[in-house]
């Protein structure tokens, strides 16, 4: 086990990519809207913000280079002091056609990219750090839905990350996910310190119950740098759990819509009850200085 953590950094996922925006007008749309909802967490006090970007026409998850460089450019361009975290996860969408027909796969809502289109946001833009999901999951409860990772895929895009010098944070879903993180550490596509996401309480990933949790940490690289998460009405314990355990935290709008039963919360106020329950710890809340030196971060643009 390792021991707690006495100072550690926020992340904040804006807006993710699924079906949100139909429960909760304060999830952001538009690039102009993620960029504001950005600037928002981070004056709350996230260092690190992830972001998707959505169709602003329709509100469904998009991967258009032309909505990312929309979000990064009003975010550069206001000198929000943020780290930024582009998402790599869009372009493995696989929906098969049903359970007597499985192939060939479903139109609506199958993306399948490769992993040099997969990227292509991150080498115009290079953030300073960018998300690389380590495996293959059924993902939501129900449907055909399937999250494609590829171990072939997942080396091609950790070598294209690399090259470009952007850190990747390497989403976690279950314990096989932490067999490849391992091999990709050991094979150098993944310099030290490793940065980690445990994405927990995901149907039909791992569970968010403790003994998971532990279970996870405990097969980490040695000097892997963790944040942990937990969807819904599990979100803001996770943010305790998470500093518990040595890890730093994630919240935002991706994961949870709510602040409290029936009260739909933004960004920013999830991210500031974030802060105040690390500050009740007595957990110091590290700046996006302090994340970027913890990390060797490059910062671009």
């Amino acid at each position: 086990m390792r021991a707690m953590s006495t100072s550690a950094f926020i992340t904040c996922a804006l807006t993710g990519a699924g079906d949100s925006t139909g429960a909760s007008d304060k999830v952001p749309v538009s690039p102009e809207q993620i960029a504001e909802s950005a600037m928002e967490a981070a004056k709350a006090g996230a260092a690190v913000v992830h972001i998707h970007v959505r169709n602003p026409e329709t509100g469904k998850g998009a991967r258009d280079v032309k909505y990312y460089r929309e979000v990064v450019e009003r975010l550069r361009a206001s000198d929000t002091d943020v780290v930024i975290n582009l998402t790599t996860g869009m372009g493995g969408d696989l929906v098969l056609g049903g359970a007597e027909q499985p192939l060939p796969p479903s139109t609506t809502g199958t993306d399948m990219a490769g992993a040099t289109e997969r990227l292509a946001h991150v080498a115009e833009l290079l953030p300073e750090i960018c998300s690389l999901d380590c495996g293959t999951m059924n993902f939501a409860a129900g449907g055909d839905y399937i999250m494609v990772n590829t171990p072939q895929m997942v080396r091609a895009m950790a070598q294209g990350i690399k090259d470009l010098g952007v850190k990747p944070e390497v989403e976690v879903f279950d314990t096989g996910d932490l067999v490849l993180l391992n091999e990709l550490v050991g094979e150098g596509l993944i310099d030290d310190p490793a940065l980690v996401q445990l994405c927990m309480g995901i149907p039909y990933g791992a569970p968010n119950d403790p003994l998971t949790l532990a279970a996870m940490v405990d097969r980490l690289p040695a000097d892997a740098v963790f944040s942990a998460f937990s969807i819904g009405r599990f979100q803001l314990p996770y943010a305790a759990m998470a500093v518990l355990f040595g890890g730093n935290v994630r919240v935002g709008l991706e994961d949870n819509i709510y602040l409290s039963r029936g009260v739909l919360a933004t960004n920013g106020q999830l991210v500031e009850r974030a802060v105040t329950m690390l500050e009740a710890m007595n957990v110091h809340v590290q700046t996006p200085a302090e994340v970027r030196e913890r990390l060797g971060l490059v910062r671009h643009g």
